[in-house]
């Protein structure tokens, strides 16, 4: 997908896009090293977008790994397939995770890593969805997010930092990569 038509999904989903572009590649290293991937047997992503992550997710589990990504935006759905087409990828919201892996006849995940603009969303979503990930992450399991350096300055960005801490055992921030547009870094939540 081009950067043309990524700003198009921005600028007519504002609140499922979240993003004016694509995540950069060094946020993605980032985000699936802190994850550990290599030892993790159950991985779901939230939100591929343009497929950025799942490619670096797809390069760093082991064979055995069970392995989908959710992600509402079927011209992401589209994109993500065509860059990483050994991937499954659903087109449905991030809070029927639960469903797919009950048809892999599993019931919880060690790791989740999501690229969700929960800035965006509304507290009821929110809520949802982080009932959700805690339904499905084992004990012991992470759960990883990236936010905009910017964000941690805003009261959505503010209260979503506190709303993590109360539901996670142990949340760390990692180093902000100042080459992705705008500046992020990783939240690293341990059930």
């Amino acid at each position: 997908m081009n950067l043309i038509h990524f700003i198009r999904q921005f600028v007519l989903h504002t609140a499922k896009t979240g993003a004016v572009t694509p995540s950069s590649e060094g946020l993605a290293d980032l985000i699936t090293d802190t994850a550990g991937l290599h030892s993790a047997s159950a991985v779901i992503q939230f939100g591929t977008g343009t497929g950025v992550f799942t490619e670096k997710i797809l390069q760093k589990i082991s064979d055995e790994t069970r392995f989908f990504a959710l992600e509402i935006n079927p011209d992401f759905v589209k994109a993500t397939r065509k860059r990483c087409p050994d991937a499954i990828v659903y087109q449905d919201s991030a809070a029927n995770a639960k469903k797919y892996l009950n048809e892999l006849g599993i019931n919880e995940c060690d790791c989740i890593i999501c690229g969700l603009p929960w800035a965006a969303f509304s507290e009821e979503l929110q809520n949802e969805l982080l009932d959700t990930i805690m339904d499905i992450l084992r004990p012991g399991g992470k759960f990883l997010t990236f936010a905009y350096l910017q964000g941690l300055l805003l009261p959505a960005g503010m209260k979503f930092k506190r709303k993590l801490s109360t539901k996670f055992s142990r949340v760390t921030k990692t180093k902000t990569i100042w080459l992705n547009f705008p500046p992020a870094f990783v939240y690293c939540a341990e059930k």
